[in-house]
């Protein structure tokens, strides 16, 4: 099965504006999980220059919307989708809808792998 990251409108448009704001289409949204959080393994997610991609990122691009993700961590979270998020508690990029977490912490940034 090919291991994909669905990337939604939101998080495309949100990106756009980043790029706009900042004068600079060669960014990226950096994407790696972590050992650690709440339920074992926790989402990071940096803005980067596509400078710092390594041999080991898969690089998505969908409508100019640029993602780096390392091959290992996007083994942990492939088939995901990634939005942006404007909510009264705040916004930021998110991933939902992990079908790899068997349980995730109430503000969705740490998961544990479900076995």
């Amino acid at each position: 099965m090919p291991l994909v990251l669905l990337i939604d409108e939101s998080a495309v448009q949100q990106l756009r504006k980043i790029y706009a704001r900042d004068g600079n289409d060669q960014q990226a949204l950096r994407i790696t999980v972590d050992a650690g959080g709440c339920h074992g393994f926790e989402y990071k997610l940096d803005l980067v220059d596509l400078t710092s991609q390594t041999p080991d990122d898969i690089h998505f691009d969908a409508q100019g919307a640029k993602v780096l993700v390392d091959d290992v961590s996007l083994g942990l979270i492939s088939g995901s989708r990634l939005v942006f998020t404007d909510e009264l508690i705040g916004r930021a990029f998110k991933l939902v809808d992990n079908p790899n977490a068997g349980s995730s912490c109430g503000c969705g940034t740490s998961f544990e792998v479900k076995m």
